[in-house]
């Protein structure tokens, strides 16, 4: 892709698309787990609902990926934009569980715009810029959950209605299909890159992918993050609602304020935090204050400090993502990245099952001291790897995509 075709900052661009598909996400954070019960079920079923969603993601992550490697990003990435707007709907109308869980299942199996869109982020992004531009993902992030869980809780109202939220969220969805086909350019790849592209993507499987790329515990990282950061937000909606009798509209505000925390962390300081201290110490801060926050919920007990752990939880966390795809995306080539970010989307997904899954277990058996303190295990393994593990990208030249380590 030549970044001569592009009238503005290509990374600016992506940037707008992804930011307005997760607001529309960031709509369903605070009523969705108040969904579940409002339709029939139980606090086990609050976490099906997240892990139905994150099983389909993980198994269609790697087709995405893969297919825009092949046919390019934006006619991928428009395909799955419509496909969350069609799954934002169906939760809107939802009048049963059963239809909650086929919406869930469908935003799942069309949930490919993340992974490709960080590809086509590292696509038009120079190496020396790649942990800025990966920086503003986690930025679009961070307005999604500004805006969207705001939105969320004063369309769900006081009585906590799901029609207008599903609505809203399905159209600003279809607005980012409209924006990506105004915006985005063409991106089909070259005769000779899609020529590589077969050859690397042919007979070899996921797994030897990994395995070629020697990129097993780097992936594993995704999994344990993501897992750590689904069950936290399954389990603070019902710890806050629980203890202080927050419904969504509250929640909803503390999550725009854990968007604030991203966008300052992630779109004003981690280009400068890399640069300081270096990617991987900011991966160990990251987990750090993620695990230390995660442990404090355990023994916290007045509606500041709750509302404090949860923030400073989410603020530590929203570090370690943008480490993790700098680090993804810059030791394979181009022809592989999408794939690359495939496997990282599969990898993020299978945490997202567990994560949420094994909390509701440990809630239904015991309490949530305990299962805030099962949440943190996983954190203190990343943090564990960053110091071990991730060495080898710490050193210069680390991030090559000739030097598989």
């Amino acid at each position: 892709m030549s970044q001569a075709s592009w009238r503005f900052p290509p990374e600016w661009l992506v940037f707008s698309v992804i930011v307005v598909d997760l607001i529309g996400f960031g709509i369903l954070i605070p009523i969705l787990p108040f969904m579940s019960p409002a339709l029939g079920g139980d606090e086990m079923d609050v976490a099906f609902v997240i892990a139905i969603y994150s099983l389909c993601a993980g198994i269609a992550g790697p087709f995405w990926g893969g297919l825009s490697d092949r046919i390019g990003r934006k006619q991928v990435l428009m395909v799955c934009l419509f496909g969350g707007a069609l799954s934002y709907g169906m939760i809107g109308v939802a009048s049963e569980l059963w239809m909650l869980y086929a919406a869930r299942a469908v935003g799942g199996v069309m949930a490919g715009s993340l992974p490709v869109a960080s590809a086509l982020m590292a696509d038009v992004s120079a190496p020396h810029r790649r942990a800025k531009a990966m920086g503003l993902v986690g930025t679009a992030f961070g307005l999604g959950l500004i805006l969207g869980p705001v939105i969320g809780g004063v369309l769900a109202g006081p009585n906590g209605t799901f029609l207008w939220p599903g609505v809203f969220a399905a159209a600003m969805s279809l607005v980012s299909v409209v924006l990506a086909g105004w915006l985005l350019p063409a991106d089909r790849p070259n005769a000779e890159a899609l020529k590589k592209v077969r050859k690397i993507a042919g007979p070899e499987n996921m797994f030897a992918f990994i395995r070629r790329r020697h990129a097993l515990l780097l992936t594993l990282q995704y999994t344990l993050h993501t897992g750590a950061v689904s069950a936290a937000i399954y389990l603070s909606p019902l710890w806050l609602a629980a203890y202080l009798s927050w419904g969504p509209r509250e929640v909803g505000i503390l999550f725009g304020l854990v968007g604030v925390a991203m966008i300052v962390v992630q779109g004003g300081m981690m280009d400068w935090m890399t640069r300081t201290f270096g990617l991987i110490n900011v991966l160990t801060a990251g987990a750090a204050i993620f695990a230390a926050s995660l442990v404090a919920a355990v023994v916290v007990e007045t509606e500041f400090t709750r509302g404090l752990v949860i923030f400073t939880a989410f603020a530590g966390a929203t570090c370690c993502l943008p480490v993790l795809n700098t680090v993804a995306s810059s030791i394979v080539d181009t022809q592989e990245r999408g794939r690359m970010m495939g496997v990282t989307a599969l990898a993020a997904s299978i945490g997202r099952v567990i994560g949420p899954l094994a909390t509701g277990l440990v809630l239904a058996v015991s309490d949530y001291p305990m299962s805030w303190f099962v949440i943190a295990l996983p954190v203190f393994l990343v943090l564990l790897w960053s110091r071990t593990g991730a060495a080898r990208y710490a050193r210069p030249g680390g991030l090559q995509p000739s030097d598989p380590s």
